[in-house]
């Protein structure tokens, strides 16, 4: 049985085979036949030509050859001239075509069936050549496919429209009933299909389609057209009436799904932005509290802490924390750390919206982590504001004051005896010293915060929280925004807070000087320690040491007893004894091992060496005007071996010199020199800022590196620690170091001579700080650095350069000296 298929599969390919042999052979006959008459058709151009039937195709067994015959009615024209075509179309345009048509065996029947059967041998050698009849076999041969059917009526006034153009009908009306005889023929012998539905179509050919320019074989087959037919040309007449590029079917099928898969686009986009907005919604980003100061009685007996269990966390399908317990004491100042995007800022949202049952209701709990909308309110009346209650009882200290009746004396008094109560004469000036401490002038204290940058307008927020005292105050990585200076008042003022604080930071040294306690979050769940950072990594490692101890003490026992109860479970004698060590064993306590975490890296590929010199400013002038200059002749170098931090008060031009070196602005005097042959790389927040938060980290750097695929993209990202599943999710879900990591990813993706770095440890979490110093240290390329990390400085940079006064200088002594000196002018600015 299966041998007598596979001879009849064989002989029908052969079959085919020998069917499109014999019309390649007869097409090429008909060619050479065209060729022939060429000459004599230009000297005889009023005469008709006789030429063989459009292309014909070998006779099939499933359809008998009817007799030659024409149809009486309607009438066809039997004695047009060419004289008369000539004088309706103009010159075909020259030039090859693509080819629509391509000969096959359905087609080939289609154009005998027309020819011998419909409109007979005689009217089709005079009025239709190849090409004519080859277009009208392509647009009956489509009507059996559901993606380029049209409907039928307009099958019938296409090639009806060619029969009354090339005097093959006298009319129109007569054309279109030729056309339903030729197509109901076509149905009764099979080659049409008859179970596709009209409505069914997809496309629709409305008009016409110019023959000269779409269904040609080639300029030789253009020409014998012209003969043929006597035309000058078939395009001038279409193209007055039915020529249009956006009706061609198949390129408005191209458009179409173009547009298909525009529109889809597009859906993707705003779905993206619908979940960006929702998860900012939850974030309570678009409704933010008020900050209001609250004065609460001094025998006020509630607590003052949160203690809540059976916590769990999580966002969208990611779960961050399971069945955990959040303990918050009052007085306790807490440093909470953990790997980016284990869910520690997403916890303090949580706790910020009271989310948590349990928390009580009279709690203050203030949460930082944007900066304030700029308005025209001025930064210390944004904080003044705060004590809503110091504001009422001065609006009606001043009313009374106007009013002078006889009771506003006590009414005075009353109010006299609350502002004493809530220290509201002082509120003015510790207001003022916050800001100070946080680097504001006298002069920046008094402008309007909406002429203040993002990073100025953070401090406001902070100075905002530090005047409220809450209850529980959260703070989100508090010294990004910050310079040294800052951050070291920060430290001093954070360590006299008598109130709860939680504050999650990378930074080492800060949560040295800050906090009482550790959180760590991991394996879904928080670990308390008492001590500062360093306190915690002893008492982690001891901990983690006693508890490897332990677990093999107890795998060492279990083994013991699993080797009785294997020995003496089979006996009759000792199966009692060996059933009573089974219950042992299931009671006993196990431990479970060590399991470090991964080890995570940063990667930077190093460059080839080019010879110096790198990169040079000489006698740099900068200001962004000429009344307002910011360096004044400034020289430095940078090369390969340099490993410098540049350091000073925020808005003396760090940020500033780093966008000059990059070339991103223009001085006003001097030159910057870089070697051409090297490249340069500048890390930012504006980069952060700027990332499309809809977009994968994939998609962002391919939208970058437009020419680069996919694997190199994906390998550069994993280089960073974006992998797998992380270089497919939306930015806007990354955390903050994820985001940063995404920047590194991009800005050394071409092997960097120099690295311009600002405030790069921002948002990493600790070991990811320690990953970028291993990174940076095996790097072999230049360095400059801003930053206000001490132990990200004192590990990467071997020299320190100080940015004041319109000069940038270098330090003679290393980060502690320069530390020391800071320290005494705060204290000097203090007193």
């Amino acid at each position: 049985m299966m041998q007598a298929e596979k001879k009849k599969k064989q002989e029908e390919l052969e079959r085919q085979l020998a069917e499109k042999k014999a019309l390649a052979e007869q097409q090429k006959k008909e060619k050479e036949a065209q060729q022939k008459k060429k000459p004599s058709n230009n000297t005889n151009k009023n005469k008709p030509s006789a030429q063989k039937p459009a292309t014909q195709a070998p006779a099939t067994t499933s359809n008998t050859k009817q007799p030659e015959k024409d149809i009486s009615s309607p009438t066809l024209s039997t004695t047009s001239t060419t004289s008369n075509i000539s004088a309706v179309f103009k010159e075909i345009p020259t030039g090859s075509s693509k080819i629509y048509f391509q000969a096959n065996k359905e087609c080939s029947d289609i154009i005998e069936i027309i020819t011998n059967d419909v409109i007979g041998k005689e009217t089709s050698s005079k009025h239709l050549n190849t090409p004519i009849l080859n277009y009208f076999s392509s647009i009956l041969s489509s009507q059996n496919d559901v993606v380029t059917r049209r409907k039928e009526t307009d099958v019938v006034d296409v090639i009806s429209s060619y029969l009354v153009k090339t005097k093959t009908s006298n009319n129109l009306e007569d054309a279109k009933a030729v056309v339903n005889v030729m197509i109901q023929t076509l149905k009764e012998r099979g080659i049409l299909r008859t179970d596709i539905k009209e409505e069914e179509h997809v496309v629709l050919l409305e008009e016409a389609i110019s023959l000269g320019k779409r269904f040609e074989k080639d300029v030789a087959e253009q020409e014998s057209m012209i003969s043929q037919t006597g035309m000058a040309s078939v395009h001038q007449q279409l193209s007055e009436s039915n020529w249009n590029d956006d009706l061609d079917w198949k390129q408005k099928a191209i458009k179409d799904k173009e547009k298909k898969k525009k529109e889809k686009e597009e859906a993707i986009i705003k779905q993206k932005q619908k979940e960006y907005e929702e998860f900012l919604k939850k974030r309570g980003l678009t409704n933010q509290r008020g900050v209001i100061k609250v004065h609460t009685a001094h025998d006020f007996k509630g607590p003052r802490e949160i203690r809540v269990s059976d916590v769990t966390v999580s966002v969208g399908s990611k779960t961050l924390l399971v069945g955990t317990d959040v303990t918050l004491l009052n007085g306790r100042r807490y440093g909470m750390i953990g790997r980016n995007g284990i869910g520690k800022t997403t916890l303090l949202r949580h706790i910020a919206e009271r989310d948590f049952k349990g928390i009580p209701p009279y709690l203050q709990i203030l949460h930082i982590e944007q900066e304030i909308v700029g308005d025209d309110i001025s930064a210390i009346d944004t904080v003044l504001n705060t004590d809503v209650e110091r504001l009422s009882l001065l609006k009606e200290e001043k009313r009374l004051l106007e009013d002078g009746s006889e009771d506003s004396g006590q009414k005075l008094s009353e109010i006299y005896e609350r502002l004493d109560e809530i220290d509201a004469h002082s509120a003015e000036a510790r207001a003022a010293a916050i800001l100070s401490g946080l680097q504001f002038t006298p002069e920046m204290m008094h402008m309007k915060t909406k002429s203040l940058s993002g990073g100025w307008r953070m401090r406001v927020a902070l100075a905002r929280a530090l005047f409220v005292e809450p209850d529980i105050l959260l703070l989100d990585e508090p010294t990004n925004h910050l310079d040294l200076f800052a951050v070291i008042w920060l430290e001093e003022y954070l360590k006299k807070y008598d109130k709860t604080l939680v504050v999650v930071s990378h930074a080492k040294r800060f949560l040295n000087a800050v906090v009482t306690d550790i959180i760590l979050a991991k394996d879904q769940k928080l670990h308390y320690y008492k001590g500062d950072f360093d306190t915690f990594e002893k008492t982690r490692k001891e901990q983690l040491v006693q508890q490897q101890k332990t677990h093999d003490a107890q795998k060492k026992q279990r083994e013991h007893i699993q080797k009785f109860i294997d020995r003496f479970r089979y006996k009759a004698a000792t199966a009692k004894m060996a059933q009573s060590r089974i219950k042992v064993l299931e009671k006993m306590d196990f431990t479970p091992a060590v399991v470090e975490d991964p080890t995570f890296s940063f990667t930077f590929d190093s460059p080839d060496a080019e010879n110096p010199p790198y990169l040079q400013a000489v006698d740099v002038t900068f200001g962004y005007s000429r009344e307002k200059i910011l360096f004044k002749k400034l020289n430095f170098n940078l090369d390969m071996d340099s490993r410098i931090a540049l350091v000073g008060p925020n808005g003396t031009g760090k940020s500033t010199f780093l966008n000059i070196l990059a070339e991103e602005l223009k001085t006003l005097e001097g030159h910057v020199n870089i070697n051409r042959k090297i490249r340069i790389a500048k890390f930012s927040q504006h980069h952060m800022e700027h990332l499309n938060a809809q977009m994968t980290p994939l998609e962002h750097m391919a939208s970058i590196f437009t020419n680069e695929k996919e694997p190199g993209l994906r390998a550069q990202l994993a280089k960073l620690g974006i992998t797998g599943d992380l270089a497919l999710q939306p930015i806007y879900t990354l955390s903050g170091g994820q985001k940063s990591r995404v920047v590194f990813a991009e800005i050394t993706f071409r092997k960097p001579h120099l690295l311009l770095l600002d405030e790069p440890s921002n948002h990493l979490d600790i070991d990811t700080v320690d990953a970028l110093i291993a990174a940076l240290n095996e790097y072999n390329g230049g360095i400059l650095m801003v930053s206000h990390d001490e132990y990200l400085i004192t590990s990467v940079c071997d020299e320190i350069w100080v940015c004041t006064g319109k000069s940038i200088s270098k330090y003679p002594g290393d980060f502690y000296d320069y530390k020391k000196e800071v320290m005494k002018e705060i204290v000097a600015a203090q007193q």
